[in-house]
């Protein structure tokens, strides 16, 4: 376990103490590596997971995706067909894969295991279409 004490964001919440420790679980070998590469670099640790944090939520942040917007009826029913689309896709594979089972295994657990899966995935599909028809 590795701690650091990091200073704070100035800005942030005005409430916090000015640093805040975290603690960092990593190997041992991982953790003496870095202790090492900063004292060769001359660097603080604080300060350098201080910066990879900082660009981490930065990258974190900005490859966020939007929320998909669902506020008109035509969105959502959009939406639900595409659901559906790859449901249809997942149980054209799981058909494939029954398909391929060969004659002597057709009694096994895995073959009735596809069967109930296709029928389960055929039961989804036809709720979410009706549900999309309303």
């Amino acid at each position: 376990m590795t701690t650091a004490n990091m200073p704070a964001q100035p800005g942030r919440n005005q409430y916090c103490s000015p640093t805040k420790q975290v603690k960092v679980s990593v190997p041992t070998d991982v953790a003496s590596a870095f202790k090492r590469a900063c004292a060769e670099s001359n660097v603080s640790m604080a300060s350098e997971l201080a910066r990879f944090m900082a660009d981490y939520s930065r990258t974190a942040y900005t490859r966020r995706k939007p929320s998909p917007d669902y506020s008109t009826k035509r969105r959502r029913r959009a939406a639900i067909h595409k659901f559906t689309h790859h449901l249809e896709q997942i149980r054209d594979c799981e058909e494939q894969y029954r398909d391929r089972i060969p004659e002597n295994l057709q009694s096994s657990a895995a073959f009735d295991n596809a069967e109930e899966f296709i029928s389960s995935l055929e039961t989804a599909i036809e709720a979410l279409d009706y549900i999309a028809s309303i």
